[in-house]
């Protein structure tokens, strides 16, 4: 998926806004060579590809009683 930075846009936000997490940052920093050269705020109209999906991530299941 490609999408544009927005002014005042850092990679984990652009991640959390489209993806709902930003556990894919460093997919998105290895998918984009060069981007973290930029700095944490990106500049405004910068394009980048964030993955697809992420695959869904199983939480323990905590029972208090037995």
């Amino acid at each position: 998926m490609r999408v544009i930075a927005a002014q005042g846009d850092t990679v984990d936000a652009l991640c959390w806004r489209h993806l709902g997490s930003s556990a894919a940052v460093e997919q998105v920093l290895a998918a984009n060579p060069g981007i973290a050269a930029l700095g944490p705020v990106l500049p405004t109209g910068t394009p980048l590809e964030l993955p697809d999906a992420l695959p869904p991530s199983r939480k323990p299941l905590i029972q208090l009683w037995d």
